[in-house]
């Protein structure tokens, strides 16, 4: 793969705030109208986009800062970048990743086969991300894949790869539309993913096989052809051994000559599902084999080099990313996804042992849903860089603006209250905010009158001092207005996303979320065997549900690590079990963790002392 790298693609941009579109390629001659025929329309452009406004027409764009959940270590001692785990809408979390940023994509999205299937995990969010894949038939699914393929070929670096993973539901629709996206002539591979296992219908042939299709991001990709070669067939290799290290210097191999290093890998990859009772196997209905990901992996990327999955399901493709030394970025819309991910990531390092092989940490993130518990617990500082950035303003950087002033949105000056939840604005705060903006050029010069301020909640002293403040508007040409606004309520939202319309639900977005009560009673069972009961949990948020209970029967105190076998327990009806019996290896003091997670985002983890006799 020789060929340059097409310029407009380096020219990108590097920023992700979306403001210069990714151009769609040109294929003229590919999409030519067939004069012979007539007027016969063609459709050149993929479905959904608008001319003007790209899949903005019908996802606009919000920003939204993550939420850092958790820091992850796994042994890596020198400073770096870690990997990023982010559980949000796809969409939106990639439109804030900088463009050509990525080296190879691999996705499993959902397959257009019902809702039942594609629906794996069960959370709100993830109920409500899926929803247009059902309104509107083939049209509505192709409109919300395609505003995502979009978006992933912004992030590709000019050498970058990216793989649909699919079956025959959909694939011969989204192969039409990635020609759109990535271009024809930029269509390396349909590969068929061969496996054994799957139920057949006696009216048919078995439908064994999914389709991946490959595209690049220009002329020029990675193909590391001998780490992916396969074996000859005994039969082949008997028959032609005495052409084996025949080797012409510089040459290709000819029709008779093997190559030592294995047989040239096809496009028909036979890779066994994963079987249920497999090592690898974590209770993910749609988990794909750590095989398939590494041949993938290792064709498409190079050591160091950074794999993305935005529908990472149950953690398979950063699980493989990390074992065989690639960074990553893994992304999904359910809460108890990248939960079980988590600790499949923790569980594989530690297996490894992170003293001879240390691994990048890894950062647990949120986006869009905020738990609120941890906000109250950040210092003063970066409590308010993370308001100013949620509310779509920007830090105050003028030392003339005092203390006062923390940011500035929409030329409108900004005050932001403490972290703590029952913390309220006073009127001594409404008094420093109103003094501050007098003190500016902008009031000075008769264009600022206005100020927001942002809490948690106001004091009725503050409330008054604002409604005294806006009186004087009638009397006094040196007034100031100041709008209060809680943090979290109707009114802050609206400033950042709007109210919901047609285009889009955005309703569920920007939401703070509170942690469930976790309460766990247990009881010895005799012979190192205790049954632990979470049924006692209470979920704090209005209309939320237990979804997910993961245990750690040796917790360290540090860092919850699900115990192998209890981070995705689920009874015959595929609801969490509250109630588990574990086995300990010896008697004696444990330390014992619970962590558990709602149906809408809230997570909280209790620990106790256990003596096992």
């Amino acid at each position: 793969m020789t060929s340059d790298v097409d310029p407009a693609i380096t020219d990108a941009p590097g920023t992700p705030d979306g403001e210069t579109y990714e151009p769609l390629p040109q294929q003229e001659q590919f999409y030519r109208a067939p004069a012979r025929f007539g007027s016969v329309p063609v459709e050149a452009e993929p479905k959904g986009w608008d001319r003007r406004e790209g899949f903005r027409k019908h996802y606009p764009l919000i920003h939204l800062p993550t939420q850092i959940i958790e820091r992850v270590s796994l042994g890596h001692t020198e400073p770096h970048e870690p990997n990023r785990l982010i559980w949000g809408d796809n969409l939106h979390v990639m439109r804030q990743i900088p463009s050509n940023s990525i080296d190879l994509i691999y996705i499993d999205p959902p397959f257009f086969s019902g809702r039942q299937y594609n629906v794996i995990w069960g959370d709100n969010n993830e109920l409500r991300s899926f929803n247009d894949i059902w309104e509107g038939g083939m049209d509505g699914y192709l409109i919300w894949l395609n505003a995502r393929l979009y978006e992933m070929k912004r992030l590709l670096k000019p050498t970058g790869s990216i793989y649909v993973h699919c079956d025959w539901h959909a694939s011969h629709y989204i192969k039409v539309e990635m020609d759109k996206i990535f271009g024809y002539l930029n269509f390396i591979n349909e590969i068929a993913w061969y496996y054994t296992g799957a139920a057949a219908k006696r009216d048919r042939f078995a439908r064994k096989h999914d389709v991946l299709f490959w595209y690049s991001r220009s002329s020029k990709w990675i193909f590391n052809v001998d780490d992916v070669r396969t074996e000859y067939a005994p039969a082949t290799r008997e028959r032609f051994s005495h052409y084996i290290g025949n080797i012409r210097e510089g040459g290709d191999f000819g029709p008779q000559q093997l190559n030592p290093k294995g047989k040239h890998p096809d496009d028909v990859f036979s890779i066994s599902i994963v079987a249920p009772s497999a090592r690898e196997r974590i209770g993910c209905p749609t988990q794909k084999p750590e095989a398939l990901l590494e041949r993938i992996i290792t064709a498409s990327s190079n050591e160091g080099d950074v794999v993305a999955d935005f529908f990472i399901g149950g953690g398979t493709t950063a699980a493989v990313a990390q074992r065989i030394g690639r960074r990553w970025i893994a992304v999904d819309q359910s809460r108890v996804g990248v939960a079980v991910t988590a600790e499949r990531l923790k569980q594989q390092a530690i297996t490894r042992g992170l003293e001879d092989t240390p691994i990048p940490d890894f950062t647990v993130e949120q986006w869009g849903i905020y738990e609120a518990e941890r906000l109250s617990q950040m210092p003063i500082e970066e409590f308010r860089d993370f308001v100013l950035r949620t509310y779509g303003a920007t830090r105050s950087g003028d030392a003339a603006d005092g203390p006062n002033i923390h940011g500035w949105r929409n030329q409108f000056p900004i005050w932001v209250g403490g972290p703590h939840l029952d913390s309220q604005a006073t009127a001594g705060d409404v008094s420093d905010f109103a003094n501050a903006i007098r003190r500016t050029p902008q009031y000075q010069q008769a264009n600022l009158r206005d100020g927001i301020m942002l809490a948690w909640g106001f004091g009725r002293d503050a409330v008054a001092a604002a409604e005294q403040l806006r009186q004087q508007e009638t009397v006094d040409v040196n007034f100031v207005r100041l709008a209060q606004v809680r943090i979290g309520d109707d009114d802050f939202r609206e400033h950042i996303i709007g109210r919901s319309t047609d285009k889009a639900d955005y309703s569920e977005f920007l939401t703070f979320v509170q942690p469930p009560q976790v309460e766990v009673a247990y009881r010895a069972l005799g012979g190192r065997s205790v049954t632990f009961d979470a049924g006692d949990s209470v979920v704090v948020n209005p209309g939320a549900e237990i979804i997910n209970v993961q245990w750690d029967f040796n917790y360290d105190m540090q860092r919850f690590t699900a115990t192998p076998g209890y981070s995705l327990k689920r009874d015959r009806n595929r609801k969490p079990e509250l109630k588990v019996t574990h086995k300990f290896d010896r008697t004696g003091k444990f330390r014992v963790a619970c962590r558990v997670q709602d149906s809408l985002g809230g997570e909280a983890m209790w620990d106790g002392e256990v003596e096992v006799r």
